[in-house]
């Protein structure tokens, strides 16, 4: 059973990673030694979640109680949207590497394609409630990652929320010295992203899938809203094989040779949520799941859609 997925630079990168968006700073640094306790070792951060000290508490801890080396974990954070402008990255970049007490990163991800205006909001709004953009373009932005890399301040650069047109641009840019080694985006049976996956495995491109389990406490959820976690169609699976429905929302992507970050606070379920390497998903089950798409996003980023970099109009 697969536990890792090779990058292009040869790096393996852990399937099951944990993910830390909207884990509270005053939760986070537990939730991050109990998953290295139950044999995580890989930690998905950003900037933008406000997070990442509490995380390099966590991690100071277990290098120093000797339970990981840091070479034996792989973390991965994001440079947001406000950061785009190229003499702004590397700054972003060691604050980010500050706050984690890491000298360098396994990964670093342009968060979104969108550049927004430079400022102390992260979501820098005008009076309509539009976002305000900046006037960068995301393929100057890569120059500069790939600057980082070239600095050994980390050791692969890629993207998230890229659409196939987008990854496009960037590995067809002039002088490219790096493509992109992974595109963490949204993924789970109901944005089940089959021709953005196949798009970027045919180009060697590594996809994370985000939000695996439809993020319940995403905080702008409606009450009427679908509940993944909730489909008596997926439960019906899962107590086939004897696990929870979040057991089978992580194993989804995993047969799908992507790699799946599942986030949570609670010790019970960080340690379920890593007991997916015990059984297998039959290809009939795999398709079932698949056919419940119906292209519906917990993370849309509608402030955002005027921007010309706005990632979701496109098909894929």
């Amino acid at each position: 059973m697969a536990t890792h997925i090779e990058l292009y630079t040869g790096a393996k990168m852990p399937i099951v990673g944990l993910g830390t968006w909207k884990s509270p700073p005053g939760q986070v640094t537990e939730a991050v030694k109990v998953a290295i306790d139950l044999g995580y070792r890989h930690i998905d951060c950003a900037h933008v979640y406000q997070n990442e000290k509490e995380v390099g508490v966590a991690l100071q801890e277990k290098f120093k109680e000797q339970v990981v080396k840091r070479q034996e974990l792989f973390i991965v954070s994001k440079l947001w949207c406000t950061f785009h402008d190229k003499s702004m990255v590397k700054g972003a970049c060691k604050k980010t590497l500050a706050d984690l007490q890491l000298d360098y990163l396994d990964l670093y991800l342009i968060h979104w394609p969108t550049g927004f205006k430079h400022g102390d909001d992260y979501f820098p709004l005008d009076a309509t409630g539009n976002v305000i953009p900046s006037n960068t373009d995301f393929v100057d932005t890569w120059t500069a990652m790939e600057e980082l890399v070239d600095e050994g301040l980390v050791r692969a650069i890629g993207i998230s929320n890229f659409n196939h047109l987008q990854i496009e641009r960037i590995l067809s840019k002039p002088g490219l010295k790096y493509k992109p080694a992974v595109n963490q985006i949204e993924c789970h049976p109901y944005l089940t992203q089959e021709k953005l996956i196949q798009y970027c495995q045919s180009k060697g491109i590594v996809v994370t899938a985000y939000s695996p389990l439809g993020s319940p406490d995403r905080p702008w959820a409606k009450p009427e809203d679908p509940s993944i976690l909730e489909d008596p169609r997926i439960k019906a699976i899962a107590d086939k094989y004897k696990k929870t429905t979040a057991q089978v929302l992580i194993r989804f992507p995993i047969q799908r040779n992507v790699v799946v970050i599942p986030k949570s606070v609670t010790p019970a379920r960080i340690a379920e949520n890593f007991q997916v390497f015990d059984f297998e998903l039959s290809s009939e089950d795999m398709a079932t799941l698949l056919s419940y798409n119906r292209n519906w996003r917990v993370c849309a980023l509608v402030s955002c859609a005027a921007h010309k970099d706005y990632p979701f109009h496109a098909e894929f």
